[in-house]
């Protein structure tokens, strides 16, 4: 069985750190590295020293909303995607998320569009184009990447619930036609939400279309760890590996591929 690919997301908050992940996805055994652009404009703050229960001291680092963000003017992005298309030696998802769809990009959509316009310029291997850009931005985005051959993720990400099986299944069939793989990123509030995408992707699973479907939060991995079986095209992985990593619906690249060598996927 052919299995999906598998692509790490970079979490650095400069162009060297996520040069140095994207070194790191490489040897990990990564098909290929997501650059978050819209992380570049995130100020990674120094952890903070706390007192536990037990009076150890502990050095914690605040939630990824609550750091700062730059200003637009303080990234150059024209300067970013040249040093991050000389330095990453894997192909590249070039996303800029909006903050809408629980991204950190600070600026306005018509700055946002102009920089997946200069992505797609550059040669990335593909881009992903939020369903939520408007129609006719987006179609003029879809006919540039056509020229430039540059495939496209077509995106919906849906940071407080998680659609039903059927709805999921519906917006599949409806969307993949945008673009060569549609993902869908949700948030499960429970393992019935959980369930729904399995479901959905079970019933997805010999079909033409591509897709990528999975969540945030318990259990929103398991589409992750069982992608091979259920059709998915595309694994979003990461290199993070802290305590209880599943209960936030991520899975680490190495940790994914060992499941699936251990369930024999």
């Amino acid at each position: 069985m052919t299995g999906p690919k598998v692509c790490v997301s970079l979490d650095g908050t400069t162009v060297k750190a996520m040069a140095d992940e994207a070194a790191r996805a490489n040897l990990a055994g990564a098909d290929m590295v997501e650059v978050r652009f819209d992380r570049l404009y995130l100020k990674k703050p120094e952890p903070v020293e706390v007192e536990d229960e037990e009076g150890e001291i502990k050095r914690v680092m605040a939630p990824e909303e609550e750091w700062p963000v730059r200003e637009e003017s303080e990234v150059d992005v024209d300067e970013a995607i040249s040093a991050l298309k000389e330095s990453i030696p894997l192909p590249v998802v070039f996303t800029v998320r909006p903050s809408e769809e629980g991204g950190y990009f600070p600026g306005d959509e018509k700055t946002r569009i102009a920089i997946l316009e200069k992505a797609i310029a550059s040669g990335v291997s593909r881009i992903d184009l939020e369903l939520s850009i408007d129609e006719k931005q987006r179609s003029a985005l879809l006919s540039q990447a056509e020229e430039g051959n540059v495939s496209v993720i077509s995106s919906i990400h849906n940071t407080t619930t998680t659609p039903s099986a059927e709805e999921l299944v519906k917006m599949v069939e409806e969307n993949a036609n945008e673009g060569q793989i549609f993902k869908f990123c949700g948030t499960v509030n429970d393992h019935q939400d959980a369930l729904q995408i399995i479901e959905a992707s079970y019933e997805l699973r010999n079909s033409k279309l591509a897709f990528s479907l999975m969540a945030l939060g318990n259990g929103g991995d398991w589409t992750r760890l069982h992608a091979p079986v259920l059709g998915q095209d595309l694994v979003y992985a990461t290199l993070r590996s802290e305590y209880k990593l599943s209960n936030k619906g991520l899975v680490n690249v190495r940790d994914l591929k060992n499941a699936w060598t251990l369930l024999e996927y």
